[in-house]
């Protein structure tokens, strides 16, 4: 909720997923841009996911959010264009939503 809040505060329309499933839908419904997603998305596998979304909407820019950023290159380095490595201070987020996002 902290990094919708913030996000919106800066001036983004952001749609929450809860998991796999509602991410795809989002993006299949929505107009969306940029995709912040979890690595780790419950039982889900979210660099598949990313794959997935890269294959079918090559116009989206994805970030991973993950506390295991440094094992994660060589895994995603397909998949997302930013790993936004947790814990994370807010301007961090800000700065790369920023560098990522398209108009």
């Amino acid at each position: 909720m902290l990094l919708r809040v913030n996000l919106e505060l800066e001036g983004y329309r952001v749609v929450e997923a809860e998991d796999a499933a509602a991410v795809r839908e989002a993006v299949g419904a929505e107009t969306v841009s940029l995709v912040l997603l979890d690595v780790r998305l419950g039982t889900d596998d979210g660099i598949a996911v990313a794959r997935e979304l890269r294959k079918d909407h090559p116009e989206v820019t994805i970030a991973f959010l993950t506390g295991s950023a440094i094992t994660l290159a060589e895994d995603a380095e397909d998949a997302a264009d930013a790993v936004i490595r947790k814990p994370f201070d807010l301007e961090a987020l800000s700065a790369t939503v920023a560098r990522l996002a398209r108009p």
